[in-house]
């Protein structure tokens, strides 16, 4: 279940990846596979090359891609999330989901 979105937010986020840009969006995010997460970052983009070589520089593995058609992305939650996220300055979505006070 996905909250704490803005329309607005996702429709740039899918104009983005379907550009082939690598595209941002973090949203609060509960599943009972993954206790203690409760925010999710996406990173799409629809050019697989870019987006598995993006993934590669963060030690993201090709097949951990969700091979959405439209979509493709990977989904981060927890220390990666954070980690990654500060390292592409991110930080609107680090302080908004106050995503510095969970690790």
């Amino acid at each position: 279940m996905a909250f704490g979105l803005k329309r607005e937010e996702l429709v740039r986020w899918k104009k983005n990846v379907k550009k082939g840009e690598i595209a941002f969006l973090t949203h609060f995010w509960i599943d009972d596979r993954f206790p203690g997460c409760d925010t999710v970052t996406k990173v799409g983009c629809a050019d697989l090359k870019k987006l598995t070589a993006w993934g590669r520089t963060y030690g993201l593995e090709p097949n951990w891609i969700h091979n959405d058609p439209r979509f493709p992305h990977f989904d981060l939650f927890g220390p990666r999330q954070v980690d990654i996220l500060k390292k592409e300055n991110q930080w609107d979505q680090i302080e908004r989901f106050s995503l510095n006070k969970k690790v």
